[in-house]
């Protein structure tokens, strides 16, 4: 695999900009700045979602699995991007990455599809871009790690509150957090106290926790209800949601009959 080889390249290691690729057992990863993966892609399935993490992400259906209009505060090797980009044909995704780096390696090594009428990558600031008024979104999902920890400048209160500016009714924020992080709990605390309901999802496996953080409260969906969606998500798009329902009870308040957001 010789179009692999520059990316293998590894810059000096205290350079936060080093982007590589690299590949075990049949599972291509993306790494920026660290060894730590940033995503990965089976190589006979380009088009699933490897990482658990990832998966759990898409748990946002479970509230709304129609969203029209999808922002995407970063790529890296674009396996949440290309999914919804298979899975949600009726929606038209912009995903904003600031580096030409990240978006050049997910193109030529994780499948990434080129730009047309449903779909578009933009090089620039997330942030930025973020606080612009260009219309209202469904969803929007923010996944932005650099090689140590949550992105300073998309956890700060201005930018969850451009967030909610950015989310039209029924909208859905949903944010990639480490566990490890040792900003976790301040980065939680600023998205309660900005939007009116939020729900956490652990991913399968330990560490990562999806946040979903709803413009207007979903007014404390039923179990029964949202099983009953898990099952017709699940048997469409072959992802776990049923265990989503069941991560829903472990971080969330909850009573017998309803999930309390």
């Amino acid at each position: 695999m010789k179009f692999l080889a520059k990316w293998r390249i590894r810059k000096p290691a205290d350079d936060a900009e080093t982007v590589y690729v690299s590949e075990k057992f049949g599972v291509r990863s993306l790494h920026i700045g660290s060894d730590t993966v940033q995503s990965s892609m089976r190589i006979a399935r380009p088009f699933d979602l490897e990482l658990s993490y990832t998966r759990s992400m898409m748990g946002f259906m479970l509230f709304n699995a129609k969203p029209q209009r999808v922002l995407m505060i970063g790529l890296g090797g674009g396996s949440l991007a290309k999914f919804i980009y298979r899975e949600l044909p009726w929606a038209v995704l912009q995903v904003v990455e600031i580096s030409p780096r990240v978006v050049a390696i997910a193109r030529q090594c994780f499948h990434v599809p080129p730009d047309d009428a449903r779909f578009s990558v933009v090089v620039g600031d997330g942030a930025e871009h973020t606080a612009r008024d260009d219309g209202s979104v469904d969803l929007m999902v923010v996944d932005g790690y650099d090689a140590e920890s949550h992105v300073e400048e998309l956890s700060d209160m201005a930018f969850y509150q451009n967030c909610r500016k950015r989310l039209g009714p029924g909208g859905i924020l949903v944010v990639n957090l480490w566990g490890g992080d040792r900003m976790f709990n301040e980065t939680l605390q600023r998205i309660e106290k900005v939007f009116p309901a939020t729900a956490c999802l652990p991913a399968e496996k330990p560490g990562n926790v999806t946040v979903f953080a709803f413009r207007d409260a979903p007014g404390s969906p039923r179990w029964d209800d949202l099983a009953q969606r898990a099952l017709a998500l699940q048997q469409q798009h072959g992802l776990e949601f049923t265990r989503f329902v069941d991560g829903l009870r472990k971080m969330n308040p909850h009573d017998e009959h309803r999930l309390l957001v």
